[in-house]
């Protein structure tokens, strides 16, 4: 090939690739995180006392949320710490900046804001300035520690995605619909760990399947080691999908001597949590659900509220219009009959195995728990990690059928209305849906035709209700223009293989 070729070749890839992270990062920073969220509050709690007062204890700060531990006198954080862990340097590089006197004045202007004050409940204490501190600080570690890392996800899915020889539009597909028809949408843009994780592990597996193109590197496998092991310590159920990935790992025979690398990684995050862990509860474990105030009863259920899987969770998480996965996402169902096409295909078998596992795995896992509703959800949260994994069945059955017309027919259907779905509880009111069951009727929908939409960058300029989404209409329109056109400049005439 010569080198104009290759050029031409090359650079529409990586331009598109460029566009994938960036579309995908406008959707997830263009909406603000949940300001009274439990989940997300206590975990910033962690990465506030660490930073201004240089304690793990929340005791100046659990009154944001329920989600806290008790022992020995002090408050705690009840939930695995990784994400409290990285957002620390985030916090204690923009915190400096929070303080200058320019930057105090702006936030008493954002505290006067009339657009977000209208999207306030008529019985709270209103937009105090120290509201809008942390709802800033909050944010901009939301962009690190959740959107960043996803949009870089989107990309990973894209590369793998050529593992089935598809054409870059059916990858171009594939991906929006993971990134904005799927509940990693409204997770992506919010302090959670299930996207951080879904990135981790994804990445990992990533990192360890394109060294079976070329020759395994001692660095490159360190790193997936400390990515798989960060994830257990952001979200203990992905040690599911972390050994899964250590056995794909181990099945590739000239791997196998580099296990050490793998290991030595995976240890620095453990032995973080095992330091934490003593510091604070006297023991290595990781213990913190033990003393949690709230949800006794249920943590008593069980091993921390895990039992045997029930139907009534089974059909919770997957069909049912209150959380199910299938009901918000439908075209994801088309993965079920693409893993039994790339079973019978032969090709890429222990990866199969993994992405069959990471599925399977964490379906079971959702449905023993006690918990399998996730509080305030937009669909089941705890399935998010093995999304990437699902998506991959999906690709083996758009292989396996061809570029159909009814093929296209029926994800175009099935796309549009997951998109809707999404969207809709993603913007529809200031919190995620509650316990309400059909939130989607009953609690997104109706807050949509009220104009009551998500705090989101439109409110900065004082636009309110649905005219605050002007701006990112504009942007995504203009950015997807520039997407099409180099779609029609560069026609996919070469198939892409990661590996």
């Amino acid at each position: 090939m010569t080198a104009s070729k290759s050029h031409r070749s090359t650079n529409p890839e990586r331009l598109i690739r460029w566009m994938i992270f960036l579309l995908l990062l406008i959707c997830y920073t263009y909406f603000l995180p949940r300001w009274a969220d439990w989940s997300q509050n206590a975990r910033l709690d962690l990465t506030l006392a660490f930073v201004d007062e240089k304690t793990l204890s929340i005791d100046n700060y659990y009154q944001n949320t329920g989600d806290f531990a008790y022992f020995e006198g002090h408050y705690y954080l009840d939930k695995a710490p990784g994400p409290s862990f990285l957002a620390v340097p985030v916090y204690a590089a923009i915190r400096p900046i929070l303080h200058l006197p320019p930057v105090e004045t702006l936030l008493i202007r954002l505290s006067n804001s009339s657009a977000f004050n209208q999207t306030l409940s008529e019985d709270g204490t209103g937009l105090l300035v120290e509201k809008i501190y942390f709802m800033i600080v909050l944010y901009v570690v939301s962009i690190f520690i959740g959107a960043i890392p996803s949009a870089i996800l989107g990309v990973c899915l894209y590369n793998q995605l050529s593992m089935f020889h598809l054409s870059r539009g059916w990858k171009l597909l594939l991906v929006g619909l993971y990134g904005i028809a799927t509940p990693a949408f409204p997770y992506s843009g919010a302090f959670f760990s299930h996207q951080l994780t879904a990135f981790l592990l994804f990445g990992s597996f990533q990192l360890i399947y394109l060294m079976t193109r070329n020759k395994p590197q001692p660095g490159g496998i360190f790193l997936a080691g400390v990515m798989l092991g960060w994830s257990i310590i952001s979200e203990y159920p992905t040690a599911l999908i972390a050994g899964g990935i250590g056995i794909y790992f181990l099945s590739i025979k000239e791997f196998r001597r580099h296990t050490p690398w793998l290991i030595l990684g995976g240890l620095i995050p453990g032995i973080l949590l095992a330091i934490y862990d003593w510091s604070i509860f006297h023991t290595i474990l990781p213990v913190g659900y033990q003393y949690s105030l709230n949800y006794q009863e249920q943590h008593s259920v069980g091993i921390i509220s895990i039992g045997i899987p029930r139907l009534e969770a089974l059909w919770g998480i997957t069909f049912s219009s209150y959380r199910g996965l299938f009901f918000l996402s439908p075209f994801l169902l088309l993965g079920i009959p693409g893993f039994w096409y790339w079973w019978k295909s032969g090709k890429h078998r222990p990866v199969w195995w993994l992405s069959i596992w990471a599925v399977l795995s964490f379906i079971l896992f959702n449905s023993s728990s006690i918990m399998w509703q996730g509080g305030y959800s937009i669909g089941p949260r705890y399935l998010i990690p093995m999304l990437p994994f699902l998506m991959l069945g999906l690709a083996a059955f758009i292989y396996r059928c061809g570029d159909k017309r009814w093929l296209r027919f029926l994800v175009g259907i099935l796309g549009v209305w997951s998109f809707l779905a999404i969207w809709a509880e993603t913007i529809g009111g200031q919190s995620f849906p509650d316990w309400r069951r059909n939130p989607l009727f009953t609690y997104s929908i109706p807050n949509l035709l009220q104009g009551d939409i998500a705090r989101n960058l439109g409110m900065i300029l004082n636009l309110d209700g649905w005219a605050s989404l002007i701006l990112l209409i504009v942007i995504l329109a203009g950015l997807s223009g520039i997407l099409f056109w180099y779609f029609k400049k560069y026609p996919d005439s070469i198939k892409e293989e990661t590996g």
